[in-house]
């Protein structure tokens, strides 16, 4: 049983709750952001056109900018065949509002609508992004173009810039591909930044002597990217929307699906640049844009970057004597080979979602989690709700790098730290969507929030969230 057929059939226990299939009662009052999900037709470069859903006919999806710390209203409209939701990736909400059917989430019937209600927090760069099952359907769920930016304003300095920019990287009309043994992967025909494919787009005008902030993200459904600029070095201060403890410059950068990074480029090479894909192949295919400084013309060039290793211990802190964790949680990562010419199954500690065994957590306590890749895949993991202190990498201690999102590579293993602050069930899994579609999942709850209380947390928690009450919003329960 795959996990969306067994959200569905669980949820036809309590009739239907975790459906919105018709419109709640919502309040008189506007909602401050409204997205409508929808087919779109793409126009990624002259001639081709690439058929997706999207939203608010657009890709990305708008730029959601809101002040940390004020209450934010988002209506979310679902004009497709197919239930869909939304997920709030990164942000520190209750798990009716995060966007996961195993959450216990709204699934969005068609032509049907939802309200979203949360306080955004913390401040930084995150995205929204479908958070549905796709399998084998790949024009489906994170293959399309249901994604978009959501930077959250800090209180604070936000650091000085001329200029700020973001990026999303995507790759489009994907297909099953067989990898070296045997089994099948996503493989893709055409790379985008913005929607469009190199030099089809408008460029990113710039002058020189500016210093400019990136905020690049990589929307891919399964695909690491790594980016230059040619001619110019990029500094990384922030990962995942979260300040590096040691900002560093470096010739490319490299980021897994759900991956954001903020960058830091000075403008002092005049000329017409490419900020492109470092590999041919993907470049070729489309994933770049054209830097143009002002007065300049010409062709844009591509210079090849000096061979990189991406790490993340340059950026992290040294080892410090930091809490020692009050339960440390193994999970060892496999994956399951099914025959020539299929995807693998994957397993968290030898059993494949919707199997994996619950884990349950104490609020307040702080936890260590041993990323254990005995697979020949690196894997974009990812937990809801929280994020988490990368402690190790490969064998290094490190310190102060905060993330939601980190890639570990095959057959190594790696330890991240969170604090179990955010009651209600918590969802852990691989942001390669088929890996996630094929058992990759494992849930956290926390205790005392026994299992009807979580369900009604979840499902129906709408009624104790007091910013939701006194918007008068009612739902099922």
């Amino acid at each position: 049983m795959k996990r969306r057929t067994f959200i569905l059939q669980a949820g036809a226990a309590f009739a239907g709750a975790t459906f919105a299939s018709v419109a709640p009662e919502w309040a008189v009052t506007e909602a401050d952001v409204k997205l409508e999900i929808a087919p779109l037709n793409l126009e990624i470069a002259p001639g081709k056109v690439v058929h997706t859903v999207a939203y608010n006919g657009q890709v990305p999806g708008p730029l959601i900018r809101w002040p940390e710390g004020k209450p934010i209203a988002i209506d979310v409209f679902n004009r497709t065949a197919i239930p869909e939701i939304v997920h709030w990736h990164g942000l520190w909400i209750p798990s009716a509002m995060d966007g996961s059917a195993e959450e216990g989430g709204t699934m969005i019937s068609p032509n049907a609508q939802f309200r979203y209600l949360f306080t955004p927090q913390p401040a930084g760069f995150r995205w929204y992004h479908t958070h549905a099952f796709a399998g084998h359907d790949l024009k489906r769920s994170t293959y399309t173009g249901q994604f978009g930016c959501f930077y959250i304003e800090p209180k604070g300095d936000a650091g000085t810039y001329d200029q700020e920019i973001f990026l999303t990287l995507h790759d489009w009309n994907a297909y099953m591909a067989g990898s070296g043994d045997s089994s099948m992967e996503a493989a893709y025909e055409y790379g985008t930044i913005d929607g469009r494919m190199l030099g089809f787009g408008d460029p990113l005008r710039v002058r020189e002597g500016q210093r400019v902030l990136l905020h690049i993200l990589n929307a891919s459904a399964s695909l690491v990217h790594w980016l230059g600029l040619a001619g110019h070095e990029m500094t990384v201060v922030a990962m995942d929307g979260n300040a590096v403890p040691t900002a560093k410059r470096v010739h490319a950068i490299r980021l897994g699906p759900a991956e954001r990074i903020d960058a830091v480029v000075t403008m002092d090479q005049p000329g017409v640049w490419i900020l492109g894909e470092t590999r041919d192949q993907l470049r070729k295919a489309g994933m770049g844009i054209v830097v143009e400084y002002a007065n300049q013309q010409g062709k844009p060039k591509w210079i090849e970057p000096p061979e990189t290793a991406w790490d993340y211990r340059p950026f992290a802190g040294a080892p410090t004597a930091t809490r020692e964790p009050d339960e440390i949680i193994p999970l060892r990562f496999e994956s399951k080979f099914h025959g020539q010419g299929a995807f693998d199954s994957w397993t968290i500690n030898g059993k494949s979602y919707p199997h994996t065994d619950t884990i349950m957590l104490r609020q307040g306590q702080r936890y260590r989690l041993q990323l254990i890749n005995h697979s020949t895949d690196d894997h974009p993991l990812h937990l809801h709700r929280h994020s988490f202190e990368v402690t190790m990498l490969d064998g290094t201690p490190v310190s102060g790098l905060s993330k939601d999102v980190l890639v570990v590579p095959a057959n190594t293993t790696s330890e991240v730290d969170f604090t179990a602050n955010n009651p209600g069930a918590t969802l852990f899994h691989c942001h390669n969507q088929t890996h996630m579609d094929f058992g990759f999942m494992v849930l956290f709850r926390y205790a005392g929030f026994g299992r009807l209380r979580q369900i009604f947390n979840t499902q129906c928690g709408i009624k104790q969230n007091s910013e939701v009450r006194s918007q008068g919003v009612a739902r099922l329960c």
